[in-house]
């Protein structure tokens, strides 16, 4: 009985969910040389499975199409998950800062969509979320308002995450105070 390779590892890489990508920003740049002039393209990527993974990625080559795939490439390996209140919103409002470039999130209600600029709703789209409001303040490069973006996405936190890090149950985060408060019951019999 022959044993056969192991290529199970290859064949489950193979069978990853497939991503979306979409295309920020394409630069051209120059290098002056003693002939003229040599041209290059930086391309910036953001790639997400539209279920709570989004990533970002540059690169840089002399022709658009292998600095698009250079950046894919690099998106697809720098990819982070983002806790999603049911899917659609953030969980709470958040700010996120990278350089010069600063940006606003806010959580919004169902219908409401994704009112965003430029840079920010490519992040948006690729990670899933479905209703949010956001601003950019400050830096208009797309790279900084993407790097500003992904920031404050990360400092995003579930009421499971809270959870855990207090040692409670996800009941005792949300539960909500029908009970008033000892202070207030003592004020309330002090009137009376």
């Amino acid at each position: 009985m022959a044993k056969e390779p192991n290529n199970r590892g290859r064949r489950e890489r193979d069978e990853a969910p497939e991503f979306a990508d979409r295309l920020v920003s394409i630069n051209r740049v120059s290098k002056t040389v003693k002939g003229g002039k040599r041209f290059g393209f930086a391309a910036l990527v953001v790639v997400g499975d539209q279920k709570g993974r989004v990533g970002f990625g540059k690169g840089k080559a002399k022709e658009v199409p292998e600095a698009i795939r250079k950046a894919t490439e690099h998106a697809k390996r720098s990819m982070v998950r983002i806790p999603l209140r049911e899917g659609r919103t953030l969980h709470h409002d958040i700010e996120g800062r990278h350089g010069a470039g600063k940006v606003v999130m806010r959580t919004a209600p169902t219908g409401t969509g994704i009112i965003a600029g430029g840079p920010m709703r490519a992040v948006f789209e690729m990670l899933g979320i479905q209703d949010v409001v956001a601003k950019s303040i400050g830096s208009q490069n797309p790279y900084n308002m993407v790097r500003a973006t992904i920031d404050g996405l990360l400092k995003e936190t579930s009421p499971r995450m809270v959870a855990q890090r207090r040692g409670k149950k996800v009941a005792d985060i949300l539960r909500r105070n029908d009970t008033p408060a000892p202070a207030a019951e003592a004020a309330e019999a002090a009137e009376a």
